[in-house]
């Protein structure tokens, strides 16, 4: 969780490491949504985690405005404070994260992923670090997921995954090699 300055600063380059952006210094004008979009996730972590006041309620709510904004534009239904450093989103389209998950560094998200409760109960899913969900890959209920795992498309993970460094694949999700998430993800990650 952001913290400090340092923190936010620490997120904001493991983000665009994660996004396999570290040659660039910010993003462009044109493009770059979803960069943009991890940037204003952070700051609005750390004006709701770090400020307050009259002067930051009205930094918070002006960043607040930006997020929701792009938000919608991009189909992201991404909450603050769920997410540790390194999120990477190489797509956009509809992602949603219920706001109870807590999910580990290093977590990349392919378009129509699904982190969710279930049953009307607010309890989410609290996932690893190192973890990649493919397209339409969906995470059902209060289940745990271990580091490094890989879950395919369209898989729905509904019962724990205990075991580290593996991938998960079907509906429901059965594992299906000894396989790590780290070839899914920006190799720059794990030097």
């Amino acid at each position: 969780m952001i913290d400090s300055k340092e923190t936010l600063k620490r997120y904001l380059e493991q983000d665009k490491l994660a996004l396999g952006r570290q040659k660039d210094k910010k993003p462009r004008f044109y493009g770059d949504e979803i960069w943009k979009f991890e940037i204003l996730l952070r700051k609005v972590e750390y004006y709701i985690n770090c400020k307050s006041g009259f002067p930051a309620s009205i930094v918070r709510k002006y960043y607040k405005f930006r997020f929701h904004n792009l938000s919608v534009k991009l189909g992201f239904s991404i909450p603050p404070n769920v997410f540790e450093e390194g999120l990477a989103i190489p797509h956009y389209g509809t992602i949603v994260v219920h706001a109870n998950a807590k999910i580990g560094k290093n977590c990349r998200l392919q378009e129509g992923v699904n982190i969710g409760a279930t049953s009307g109960s607010h309890d989410a899913a609290t996932i690893g670090d190192n973890c990649f969900f493919g397209s339409g890959a969906k995470v059902v209920g209060a289940v745990k997921i271990a580091s490094d795992v890989a879950v395919g498309a369209g898989a729905v993970v509904t019962k724990d995954i205990t075991e580290p460094g593996t991938t998960w694949a079907g509906v429901p999700a059965k594992k299906i090699s000894d396989n790590d998430s780290h070839s899914s993800m920006c190799a720059d990650l794990f030097h």
